[in-house]
């Protein structure tokens, strides 16, 4: 089992955690809401690697964290009330839930496969200074267990996840300790209570509307992307109608991991279904052994074999 460091919020743990995340590895650090666990949003293989340390049992949305309203608008877009919602409630504990860019370089893997992006800026100082030390978005879930109380000190991510991530940023205790308010959608909708009232928000929108059950966001029950074809589970050979999504040392079309790595072929699986679907033809997959990352596989691959 690797050594979790615990970092110091200086200038020096800064840097040594922005290196480590540079390199695709897994850092927890605080923000005003609760500690987040950061992987490179841009990194496919680092943000399975934060799946994976938090035993996450499904591909959900991930909040993207970025330094400020123009980084969040290099991959996301606004429109003119959710722009005047970013500048009212950034820096801060609000998350808006927004289309994709183009060119906006966030791995399938963080959205979940969706053309839609959880985005926000925290207030916290040391999250400020390790986004800008990175350079780059950060896709942070809580830094838990998942299924287990969310932390709002280092001792609480060392309890959970000691051994599973390179480091935590030290940066005492979470001033906010409830996650953040998410809103986004179509018709701008409420999708989880969190760090800003609700009233606040309807102070400059009106009333949000009720969420789309379309929607998905990081604390709702996810109906994720699912492609246009039948999708045959468990298959040991393609039909003729059929292209085969492989995984381990097998002939198919494309392979999650020709060495069998889950951690591999989780950060492959939705730009794998996407080059699939694109073929117009069926999709059948082969077997995924159940356990670890390879139940949220298998999690997400029943939903997208689901009748529809």
């Amino acid at each position: 089992m690797k050594k979790t460091h615990q970092l110091a919020a200086s200038p020096q743990g800064i840097e040594a955690a922005a290196t480590l995340l540079r390199a695709g590895q897994q850092v927890a650090f605080p923000t005003e809401t609760v500690y987040g666990l950061g992987g490179d949003a841009r990194d496919a293989d680092a943000v399975a690697g934060v799946y994976a340390a938090k035993g996450r049992p499904s591909f959900n949305p991930l909040i993207v964290h970025v330094a400020d309203l123009a980084a969040a608008e290099r991959i996301a877009r606004f429109d003119d009330i959710t722009l005047r919602l970013a500048q009212a409630f950034w820096p801060g504990p609000f998350t808006l839930v927004l289309p994709l860019a183009p060119d906006h370089g966030i791995a399938a893997l963080v959205t979940a496969g969706l053309d839609t992006v959880a985005v926000r800026v925290p207030a916290h100082p040391v999250a400020q200074a390790l986004l800008h030390a990175f350079g780059g978005p950060l896709a942070a879930p809580s830094a838990n267990l998942s299924g287990t109380i969310s932390p709002t000190t280092a001792a609480h991510v060392i309890a959970g996840l000691e051994g599973r991530i390179a480091a935590v940023v030290d940066g005492g205790p979470c001033q906010v300790g409830l996650e953040s308010t998410i809103v986004g959608g179509t018709h701008l909708a409420l999708l989880r209570p969190g760090g800003v009232p609700t009233t606040e928000i309807e102070a400059l929108t009106g009333p949000l509307a009720q969420p789309d059950a379309r929607i998905t966001a990081p604390g709702q029950l996810a109906s994720h992307y699912a492609p246009g074809v039948h999708v045959r589970l468990n298959a040991t050979h393609a039909n003729k109608d059929e292209v085969l999504l492989g995984f381990g040392p097998m002939p198919c079309d494309l392979n999650l991991s020709e060495t069998a790595d889950l951690t591999q072929a989780a950060a492959r699986l939705f730009d794998a279904l996407h080059s699939l679907d694109a073929t117009g033809r069926n999709i059948a997959v082969a077997p995924i052994p159940d356990h670890g990352l390879g139940a949220a596989i298998n999690d997400r691959l029943r939903r997208a074999a689901a009748p529809r």
